[in-house]
C-alpha cells in the first residue's frame, strides 16, 4: 500500500493490497478498496462503498455520498463499484435508497468523464463511456457497451439498452432500445449506432437483420405490437434481433421514437 500521511482513513475500512490513496484524500467508515486501485488526492470517499480492482479515481471526485432524494431516511444501502473503471476529476456517484434495486451499481470497465453525475440506485453494466458533465437521474439503468455524449442528460428510471450511442447535449426522457444512435431534446432515434457495432465485429448478416427489424419498428405503419410480432415471426433465429424485440415488448415506459 501507498497511503499519503496527509490522508484520512476510517478504522474499519478494508484496503486491498497495491493500492495507492492521494494526499488528503478522505475514506469513511463500511468501504471496501480492492487490489491494485488508486485514488488521486483530496478525493472523498464518504461511506458504504465497496470499490473493486485497479480502478483509478481522480483527484476531486465524491463517491458514497447520501441520496439526493427527500424520501431518504437515513437507512445503511450502498455504492457497488467493480473493477478496471475509470473514474474522472469532479464525478459524483451517490448512494441508493432502499426503493427498487436499494444500491447503486457501477459494473466493469467502465469511463466516467470529468464533472458527471450518477445518482441513487442508477445501474450502470460493463465497457460504458460518460463523456464529460453527463447527469444520470436516480433510478437510471444503462446496458453493455454504451455511449453517452457530453452534457447530456438521462431522466430517472429511464433504460438504455445495450449498444446505444447517445449524442452530446441530448436530453434522454424515454427508454432506448438496443443498438439505437439518438439526439436531441428530446432525444429521438436517428437509425442504428452502426459504427459502434461494425467496431465490435457484429457480422454483416447480423447488421442487415437489425436494420431490417429497426425500419419495422420505426419506419412502417405498423402498430408497436404488430411491428413486435412482425419481428417475432421473420427473425426467430437471430438473438439481436430478439433481444431488440424483448426490450421493447418488456418496457414500462414510453421508448424513445
Amino acid at each position: 500500500m501507498k497511503i499519503h500521511n496527509t490522508a484520512i482513513i476510517a478504522p474499519d475500512a478494508q484496503i486491498g493490497n497495491n493500492v495507492e490513496i492521494g494526499p488528503y484524500s478522505i475514506i469513511g467508515h463500511s468501504i471496501t478498496i480492492g487490489d491494485g486501485t488508486i485514488i488521486g488526492p483530496h478525493a472523498i470517499i464518504e461511506s458504504h462503498t465497496d470499490i473493486g480492482k485497479n480502478c483509478r479515481i481522480a483527484q476531486f471526485s465524491s463517491i458514497g455520498g447520501i441520496p439526493q432524494d427527500l424520501k431518504y431516511q437515513g437507512e445503511e444501502t450502498r455504492v457497488v463499484i467493480g473493477d478496471n473503471n475509470v473514474i474522472k476529476e469532479y464525478v459524483t456517484i451517490n448512494r441508493a435508497t432502499d426503493s427498487d434495486i436499494g444500491v447503486t451499481i457501477i459494473g466493469n470497465n467502465n469511463l466516467i468523464m470529468a464533472y458527471c453525475h450518477v445518482a441513487h440506485n442508477c445501474k450502470l453494466g460493463n465497457n460504458i463511456v460518460l463523456s464529460n458533465a453527463v447527469n444520470l437521474a436516480g433510478h437510471v439503468h444503462i446496458d453493455d457497451f454504451v455511449g453517452v455524449g457530453g452534457m447530456s442528460a438521462v431522466r430517472q428510471f429511464t433504460k438504455i439498452g445495450t449498444q446505444v450511442f447517445v449524442a452530446g447535449a441530448s436530453a434522454v426522457n424515454n427508454d432506448i432500445p438496443p443498438y439505437l444512435l439518438v439526439s436531441g431534446n428530446h432525444a429521438k432515434p436517428f437509425g442504428l449506432n452502426l459504427v459502434g457495432l461494425q467496431r465490435r465485429g457484429f457480422s454483416n448478416e447480423t447488421l442487415s437483420n437489425l436494420k431490417r427489424a429497426y425500419k419495422i419498428v420505426y419506419r412502417s405503419s405498423l402498430l408497436l405490437s404488430q411491428a413486435i410480432e412482425t419481428l417475432d415471426n421473420e427473425f426467430p433465429d437471430s438473438p439481436e434481433v430478439k433481444l431488440f424485440a424483448d426490450f421493447i415488448r418488456t418496457a414500462e415506459r414510453p421508448i424513445c421514437r
